[in-house]
């Protein structure tokens, strides 16, 4: 392993039976990744793969055997280990971890405290997917790495910036005031694409920007000027788009039909629309895009039409919200591989000044829109970790100058 000889950060992304974690080096005024791994459990069996900057992989490692440790506190008191082992003399001053739900009070990262804690617990119900998992992880963290700074890091706050309009529903106005809104999620990845779109087109950049991220999960983002202005997620990660088990827009007489007609209980419905909808829901077999476009099955293909039809009605809308368009992202696990969505979420979509380059596309290149297209169309591999590590060094260091 090489030798460290700066600061570094770790992030930490927890999921229900997963880990993803990443250490960076602060070098220069740039953050640096040494190594990016992902702890997860399948059945009883308990496996850690880490790779190097260059994506090959350094370590990994299976336990077959049954454990009373809960997973959160196992995998990461194993990342430790490893951490200490490869590099031991990494000075590890703050690790950052992602949140998907920040609610009204979190619009900006923030020091994790037991208040801070406490804020995020009675959020759970606004994203019982992810919430309760991100929580495990930063505990685990506190405990492991009980002297290391834990900084917390929101889905949400990138879209604090929307307008009145976009940010609540026509219900009574004091449901509004006790935070039933539109929060919007994935914003590590929008601020993070944004970021790199200014690099890569900066007059675009500070334009209108429709930002596609798809992925098992997916959205859209409309963005002017870096700053978001109308997602297609609202109160929850169920609205909008289809996603890999996630049922998107939905009707709320739906909801009331199953509890009313179908005697479904609250828990019922949630496993519903969050577990076994979307993709999975509308093929009957699966929620891995990959496995969807390789089938010849009728079911797999009208899930993939529903899925493209859903981005096209999305992207019309953010197109009217920003009164035209200058620039269209594709980012995620989907939105960067998936050549085909690309080209059927695009197709005669001229009428916004779209016009693609099929060979670039195919070859998924960074610039997938031909010379003469008046939008122009990216694909931009989104890094969430590399956000996180930013905005935790960030913090780090504000803190460190309040207290001196």
């Amino acid at each position: 392993m090489s030798a460290i000889a700066n600061r570094c950060v770790i992030t930490l992304n927890a999921g229900s039976s997963s880990i993803k974690f990443a250490l960076f080096e602060e070098v220069s005024d740039a953050l640096k990744p040494h190594a990016v791994g992902l702890a997860e459990m399948a059945g009883e069996e308990r496996r850690l793969t880490i790779r190097d900057g260059a994506g090959e992989i350094i370590h990994q490692a299976k336990r077959q055997e049954r454990s009373d440790v809960p997973f959160h506190a196992e995998a990461l008191r194993r990342i430790l280990s490893w951490r200490q082992g490869a590099f031991p003399n990494a000075n590890v001053v703050a690790a950052g971890h992602r949140v998907v739900h920040g609610g009204v009070n979190h619009a900006a990262p923030a020091l994790v405290t037991d208040a801070v804690l406490k804020d995020l617990e009675a959020l759970i119900p606004l994203a019982p997917l992810h919430q309760p998992y991100n929580i495990a992880g930063i505990v685990g963290a506190r405990e492991a790495w009980p002297h290391v700074a834990q900084v917390a890091c929101f889905d949400t706050a990138f879209h604090r910036s929307h307008p009145y309009v976009n940010d609540t529903f026509a219900l009574p106005r004091e449901l509004y005031d006790e935070g039933v809104r539109r929060y919007g999620f994935h914003g590590l990845s929008y601020e993070y694409v944004t970021r790199k779109l200014r690099e890569i087109a900066p007059l675009h950049a500070a334009g209108r920007v429709v930002v596609a991220h798809l992925g098992n999960g997916a959205s859209m983002c409309a963005i002017r000027d870096g700053l978001s202005v109308a997602s297609s997620m609202g109160f929850t990660a169920l609205d909008g788009l289809p996603m890999g088990t996630r049922c998107g827009q939905l009707d709320p007489g739906v909801v009331l039909y199953l509890m009313q007609e179908k005697k479904m209980s609250a828990d019922e419905i949630v496993d519903l629309l969050y577990k076994r909808s979307g993709l999975l829901g509308l093929s009957g077999f699966s929620n891995d895009m990959r496995e969807l476009l390789a089938s010849e099955r009728p079911e797999a293909q009208q899930a993939i039409e529903y899925f493209v039809f859903r981005i096209r009605r999305e992207l019309g809308g953010l197109a009217a919200v920003l009164k035209g368009i200058d620039a269209i992202v594709f980012c995620g696990g989907i939105g960067e591989n998936a050549w085909q969505v690309r080209e059927r979420a695009l197709e005669g979509m001229e009428w916004i000044g779209v016009e693609l380059d099929r060979t670039s596309n195919r070859a998924n290149e960074e610039i997938i829109s031909s010379e003469r297209s008046r939008t122009r169309v990216f694909v931009v591999k989104t890094n969430e970790e590399a956000m996180i590590a930013k905005h935790t060094l960030a913090l780090f260091d504000a803190q460190s100058r309040r207290a001196a």
